[in-house]
C-alpha cells in the first residue's frame, strides 16, 4: 500500500461560511475520526490534491496536525465532499487506523491491456469496479488487476476467479461477476403489418394464388 506525509492544522468547528472562507484560502476543512478522539482539521488543497493524483484513494496517509496532542497519526480516507460542477473537493473525512489491527476498505478493480475478444466485435462488461477487502492497513492493496489479454470472448471473471494476496480476504459473494467479454444480439426488427401481410403472400405457392384468384372471380 502506498504511503503518503501529510501536514495539517487543527480547527475550531464553524458554520459554512467559515468554511467556504477556509476553501478561498486553499485550505480543505476537514474530520479526523480517531482512535480515542475527533478533532476538526484543515489540510493544504494542493498537498492533498498531489497525493490523491499520485496514490488514490486508498493511501496510507502519515498525518502530523499542528497543535495535536498526537505527533503523528496513520490515517486513511473515510469519506468525502466533491464538488457538484468542478473537480474539486470541498470536505475530507480521515479515519485513524491502529496498524495492528485488520480494516475493511473498498480497493478499485483495474483492466489492464485488452482482451482478444474485441478485436472480433467483442464488448467489455466491467460489472464489478471496486471490490470490499478486510487486511492489515499495511497490506491493502492500492487496486486489483486483471490482466484482459488472458479474457477470450465469452469468457466472465468473478469475484472467486480473482488472485490476490493471502493476506487480504474478500468480503464480496464470490459469484459476482467483476468482467465479461460478450458480442451484443442483435434486436431482429419486426415487420410492420403491411410488411407481414405482403411477406405472407410472396411465400404462397403459385397453386395458392391461384385458387384465391378463382375464389375472387367465382364471387362477382
Amino acid at each position: 500500500m502506498a504511503i503518503a506525509e501529510l501536514k495539517g492544522e487543527l480547527r475550531e468547528s464553524g458554520n459554512k461560511s467559515a468554511a467556504r472562507k477556509l476553501r478561498r484560502e486553499q485550505y480543505l476543512p476537514g474530520v479526523l475520526y480517531g482512535l480515542k478522539d475527533h478533532v476538526t482539521l484543515k489540510v493544504n488543497q494542493k498537498e492533498f490534491g498531489k497525493i490523491m493524483d499520485k496514490f488514490g484513494h486508498n493511501v496510507l496517509i502519515g498525518l502530523t496536525l499542528e497543535g495535536d496532542s498526537v505527533p503523528k497519526r496513520q490515517v486513511i480516507l473515510k469519506d468525502h465532499q466533491a464538488h457538484p460542477l468542478k473537480e474539486a473537493w470541498l470536505h475530507v473525512d480521515f479515519l485513524e487506523i491502529d496498524m495492528h489491527k485488520k480494516t475493511t476498505v473498498f480497493v478499485p478493480v483495474k483492466l489492464v491491456g485488452h482482451s482478444p475478444g474485441e478485436k472480433l466485435g467483442g464488448l467489455i462488461n466491467h460489472a464489478t469496479r471496486e471490490i470490499e477487502v478486510e487486511c492489515l492497513p499495511g497490506d491493502i492493496p492500492d487496486e486489483i488487476e486483471i490482466y484482459m489479454p488472458d479474457v477470450q470472448l465469452g469468457d466472465v471473471i468473478h469475484i472467486k476467479d480473482l488472485k490476490v494476496s493471502d493476506k487480504i480476504e474478500i468480503l464480496d459473494e464470490p459469484d459476482n461477476t467483476v468482467v465479461g467479454v460478450y458480442l451484443e444480439k442483435v434486436k431482429e426488427e419486426e415487420p410492420a403489418e403491411g410488411e407481414e401481410a405482403a411477406e405472407g403472400e410472396a411465400a404462397k405457392s403459385p397453386a395458392e394464388k391461384e385458387d384465391k384468384s378463382t375464389d375472387s372471380k367465382d364471387s362477382k
